[in-house]
């Protein structure tokens, strides 16, 4: 019974803080007393885009191996909290560098790794970082879920892609202003909707050198209704989704099933 549950049902802790800038030890100790402090048990925690350094263009002065030091901090995390974690790093491959998604199981191993697939050109993120090729699906605990970072959100092609294939989660990891956060708001939950399935963006709060950022980290049902959300607050936003919500809706209104052009 209690599998059957662990199944049908997952239990989000959506990780809303305030990067200090390019300091990945000094952020390792925010993080770990932010967890200290208000952990509550769930099947996996989220935390932004670039997670120990914020936003930073300095790709190879912070990049390094998936199998590196922001790994093994992430892995511990998993290890003692006995959750997933879904965390951003600086990957470095060969010479090439990566904004990059990692996929952490409960028991500490690297499972899936997601390269963001549309750099930000407007910031010059695409002159610092390669682009990745594909999406990547995780299995987690039964779930299919579709991984993306940050602008990969104004690009519905992608999550076409994954609700196609019947994801029943989608989940962005971002480093979203506040200048533009109404477009963060809409976008989310406009993948929700057209894709019949729950949307998680993990957004941070805080500043870095050029921009302001108020989070507005977001849980949206199948439907496009707003299950939790949070702004201007260091804090773990937690959530519980359903699967059989999903099937629900996308049997009873089964849209998915009248797209051609993909």
């Amino acid at each position: 019974m209690i599998k059957e549950i662990c199944e049908v049902n997952m239990l989000l802790g959506l990780v809303q803080y305030d990067p200090e800038w390019e300091d990945k030890e000094r952020n390792k100790q925010k993080l770990s007393w932010l967890l200290e402090n208000n952990f509550k048990e769930t099947d996996l925690l989220i935390f932004p885009e670039m997670t120990l350094t914020g936003f930073t263009m300095n790709s190879s002065e912070f990049a390094e191996s998936v199998n590196g030091e922001s790994f093994e901090y992430f892995s511990s995390l998993a290890t003692t909290y006995k959750s997933g974690i879904i965390a951003g790093i600086i990957e470095k491959d060969r010479e090439n560098y990566f904004n990059v998604l990692l996929y952490i199981n409960k028991k500490g191993k690297l499972v899936k790794k997601y390269r963001k697939v549309h750099p930000f050109s407007y910031s010059t993120e695409d002159k610092h970082y390669k682009r990745g090729r594909k999406p990547v699906t995780a299995n987690i605990d039964g779930w299919n879920v579709g991984l993306s970072i940050c602008y990969d959100l104004r690009f519905p092609e992608l999550y076409r892609f994954y609700g196609k294939e019947g994801n029943e989660l989608l989940i962005n990891i971002a480093n979203w202003p506040i200048t533009r956060i109404e477009h963060w708001k809409t976008l989310l939950r406009a993948r929700a909707i057209e894709n019949q399935c729950y949307f998680v963006g993990v957004n941070r709060v805080g500043k870095d050198p050029k921009l302001d950022y108020n989070g507005f980290c977001s849980v949206i049902d199948p439907m496009g209704n707003e299950v939790v959300t949070a702004y201007d607050e260091e804090k773990i936003l937690m959530a519980e989704i359903n699967k059989d919500t999903v099937g629900e809706v996308r049997k009873n209104l089964p849209f998915l099933n009248d797209i051609f052009l993909i």
